[in-house]
């Protein structure tokens, strides 16, 4: 801990830090030398030197989001609320760009009215849950704000789902209804029969075909005929600022889909995130490929634009070689990506859209630092806004002076207004206890341990509201980490930091891996493997692949030679992909396969992985069988094959 003096002299350099060039040589000397006097060392004085500016800016941040947040807490501001706000501010104001489409913030206001009226209508009220399964569309958004304005808790389903994932989102919180895309209408057809007996009603929107569920209410015959006026200030005063908003799933560090609370407080405070913390300006237009279901594109960017009036160009996908060619069409200045999409921009061919475009920053996660120059010299992206975090978590933090491969820092001196830190954990991925004390063991700078962030209910910035599971919620939860009695939220990521309060993503723990900007369950992949091949033992973990960001999907099989195949001879692979194919989602099916006799077990009978981690898909070592997912098959590993993917000519 810093002593009172220097913490005085803190407060004297971080108010000389914002003169910048104006600050004497004389002053600049003797603030470090009394840091250096009142620390003990010249190496951690220029450490407090170099920092201060990009820690005080750092502190006014987020005084400022806290004022934002605490400003609508004493308002008891609801979405809802604050969309009205911005509606009166700017009616006519552009919303939401979609290909041809303009929807101005009357509009969506309007829209979204009709779909409160009409679900009110149906008996839906406060507390129920509905599941939208939508892809990205302006009526997204105006069906969930319209459900929230009733006091209806949308449940924002992945559109990749298929089968028992969906199931199991649609069930976990009870959903009462689901409304529906005509693309989708097949998956939800496949589940309608575990879904029948009490369970929800059925809502179609933007049919482009007919719908085979029994009983189906079609909206778009429906809403044109509800009131496009508010609903009673009876209804809207019974909402505050501290209910349930939306549920947007994630999938966690094990099994399936968990639904994550997102409460009205914490979608405001993303809102100021996006402005105050990262910079978009209400002159912007943000650029938004991402789907609308995920927090990133769903909370960050569209609740900042809601509230500050700021266009949103919106996408139904993302596509590579449209998005500087909408950024050009749409006059973009802000856009947003993950580290996937980075890579794929990096793959394009040149193109005449990417000089031509005026993005003047791009923000999101997972820009990795391999690829982090190339990317903002080759496309001329002037500032990059890295941020690290979780739907359901209460750490974040953000890199927003284009420090190369940083996820963000912890402030140096003011490390209090963050109260997040690293801490030691074993193999196993349990956290690592000082004997003496028996609390947890801070990593020191270079030292990788898992991200955790103090719980403090109530706080703006610090507050874990968890899942709609309450047990799943707790395994997120640690106590007695710094002090006895208190409590961590638990990232399940390893980082590590520099001296200057830098923090660098290294790894994931635990079972789950990260994979074209989505969180794959090893736990869920190996279940659908072993009930389609019959499987008693398998493993799936993600593998490192040459010039491809997070980690791609392999598992090793167990082929029981004595056992009765499921389909064919032994192991029937044409099969075992086929249902693959059929069951997960693209970013969840193993790329690799591995057929081996046995794996080996714990003494507590868990299966090992990380030998088979560490050996990968390597060819000249592995004895075993190796396959390669190619056009929804598996083909075998060949050398050429292998040093193609090695070579960065075979594409995933």
């Amino acid at each position: 801990m810093l002593s009172a003096k220097l913490s005085l002299l803190v407060c004297l350099g971080a108010s000389l830090s914002v003169l910048g060039d104006r600050l004497s040589l004389w002053a600049k000397m003797s603030l470090i030398g009394g840091a250096w006097l009142l620390t003990g060392g010249a190496h951690t004085a220029k450490i407090i030197i170099k920092t201060l500016p990009r820690d005080v800016r750092a502190v006014v941040k987020i005084i400022r989001l806290v004022f934002h947040v605490k400003r609508a807490e004493r308002r008891n501001l609801t979405v809802p609320k604050m969309f009205a706000e911005s509606v009166r501010k700017f009616p006519d104001k552009i919303l939401f760009y979609f290909k041809d489409e303009e929807w101005t913030f009357r509009q969506v206001e309007e829209y979204s009215n009709r779909i409160a009226n009409y679900f009110l209508s149906t008996g839906l009220s406060k507390g129920d849950s509905v599941a939208l399964f939508m892809s990205n569309r302006p009526e997204f958004v105006c069906m969930w704000l319209g459900l929230s304005k009733i006091g209806v808790v949308p449940a924002l389903i992945n559109t990749n789902l298929r089968c028992d994932p969906l199931y199991h989102s649609v069930s976990v919180v009870k959903c009462k209804a689901i409304i529906f895309t005509s693309e989708l209408a097949q998956a939800v057809e496949t589940i309608f029969g575990l879904l029948m007996e009490g369970g929800p009603k059925f809502y179609p929107c933007y049919s482009l075909g007919p719908c085979n569920i029994p009983s189906a209410v079609d909206l778009n015959v429906v809403l044109p005929m509800a009131s496009p006026l508010p609903v009673s200030e009876e209804i809207r005063d019974n909402i505050g600022f501290k209910d349930k908003l939306l549920y947007i799933y994630t999938s966690g560090t094990t099994g399936l889909p968990k639904a994550a609370v997102i409460k009205h407080s914490r979608y405001i405070l993303a809102g100021g995130g996006l402005t105050i913390m990262m910079g978009v300006k209400k002159s912007d237009r943000v650029y938004c490929p991402l789907p609308l279901y995920h927090s990133v594109g769903g909370m960050i960017s569209l609740s900042g634009c809601m509230h500050d009036g700021i266009p949103m160009i919106m996408r139904e996908k993302f596509s590579a070689s449209s998005y500087w060619k909408d950024c050009v069409r749409y006059k973009a200045t802000t856009a947003q990506y993950i580290g996937e999409i980075c890579r794929y921009l990096l793959n394009t061919p040149e193109s005449e859209y990417e000089s031509q475009h005026c993005v003047r920053l791009m923000f999101g996660n997972g820009l990795r630092p391999e690829i982090w120059t190339d990317f903002t010299e080759r496309f001329n992206i002037p500032n990059i806004s890295e941020f690290y975090g979780s739907t359901e978590g209460n750490s974040q933090v953000l890199n927003f002076d284009n420090t190369v491969g940083a996820v963000g820092f912890v402030p140096v001196l003011f490390s209090s207004f963050l109260p997040l830190g690293l801490i030691k954990v074993d193999e196993s991925g349990e956290a690592v206890r000082d004997p003496a004390t028996g609390l947890c063991i801070r990593c020191k700078a270079g030292e990788p341990g898992e991200f955790v962030g103090i719980i403090e209910q109530n706080h703006p910035l610090r507050e874990f509201n968890g899942y709609s599971d309450k047990t799943s919620s707790q395994k997120k939860v640690l106590y007695d980490v710094w002090k006895k009695g208190d409590s961590c939220f638990r990232s399940g990521d390893i980082l590590v930091a520099d001296d200057h309060g830098y923090l660098y993503f290294k790894d994931r723990k635990g079972d789950t891996f990260r994979w074209k900007g989505e969180n794959v369950s090893t736990a869920e992949v190996e279940g659908v493997i072993s009930r389609a091949a019959q499987l008693t033992d398998c493993v799936v973990y993600g593998v490192r692949v040459p010039n491809c960001e997070g980690r791609v999907g392999m598992a090793a099989i167990v082929e029981d030679l004595g056992a009765a195949p499921a389909v064919g001879s032994h192991l029937d692979l044409n099969y075992l992909a086929a249902q693959l194919n059929a069951r997960l989602p693209a970013y969840a099916r193993p790329i690799f396969l591995r057929i081996v006799q046995e794996l080996d077990m714990t003494g507590t009978f868990k299966l090992k992985k990380r030998e088979l981690q560490t050996e990968a898909f390597d060819i000249n070592t592995i004895k075993d069988r190796l396959f390669l997912m190619k056009q929804g098959e598996y083909i075998p590993l060949s050398q050429d094959l292998y040093q193609n993917i090695l070579s960065g000519k075979e594409r995933f």
